[in-house]
């Protein structure tokens, strides 16, 4: 079709969709180079963004001190996270790496910036937190880039953020979206490892598609859309 892709290029965009993992426990101590990176925030700031206010920043981090500072963050927000849980998933949740912070060579914070005024508010009035949804993008963006680039990618969200917020200085008006683990990996697990270890399973997207408004949900109508 007109402005498609060729087809190598359409299945390497599929591939780093579908490839995309959040690496935790399998990164080497090989440092990220300088101009890999580059390429990576790079991507990351070519994300869509409402109003094109692009209200990403981002923090690189390596020193092993402030990832150690950070890990302890995390320490103490998994202990009061895991009380939710009791018997076999107390015991799974247990059993779970959900960090590389102090694994992986570099760390990064992406955050959010409420005040910036690129784009004039455009797209912003009936909804504020479209600069959140943005950041988000930038993320995504980064990760699949990353992906890619044979770069392994994990999301620390268990993080008490004032804390965070404290050890990296961030200004009051902005907010910590996400923390990032980067590095190079042994391996790419052909599943997800929420899923490989039991925690969860992916839902059925037929499910999960509706026409015409939310109560228009057809799943035979799905599934036949899915297999055309």
């Amino acid at each position: 079709m007109q402005n498609s892709f060729p087809p190598e290029e359409l299945r390497g965009v599929y591939r780093a969709i579908y490839e995309r993992r959040d690496v935790r426990s399998q990164f080497l101590s090989d440092p990220v180079p300088d101009l890999l990176l580059g390429r990576l925030l790079q991507a990351a700031h070519h994300g869509p963004s409402v109003g094109f206010m692009q209200p990403w920043d981002f923090i690189v981090i390596r020193s092993p001190e402030v990832r150690r500072a950070i890990h302890e963050n995390f320490i103490d927000a998994n202990r009061q996270a895991a009380k939710i849980y009791s018997n076999g998933r107390r015991e799974l949740y247990d059993g779970l790496k959900l960090a590389g912070i102090v694994d992986a060579p570099l760390n990064l914070c992406v955050t959010c910036d409420h005040d910036r005024t690129l784009g004039a508010g455009l797209g912003r009035q009936s909804d504020p937190a479209t600069d959140l949804y943005s950041t988000a993008c930038a993320v995504q963006n980064l990760w699949l880039a990353a992906r890619a680039e044979g770069i392994g990618v994990g999301w620390v969200s268990i993080l008490n953020p004032e804390r965070l917020r404290a050890l990296l200085e961030i200004p009051e008006r902005i907010t910590p979206v996400a923390y990032l683990c980067l590095g190079y990996v042994t391996d790419f697990a052909s599943r997800p490892e929420l899923e490989t270890r039991g925690w969860e399973r992916r839902e059925s997207l037929a499910r999960l598609i509706h026409f015409d408004g939310w109560s228009e949900q057809d799943e035979q109508r799905a599934a036949s859309l899915l297999s055309s």
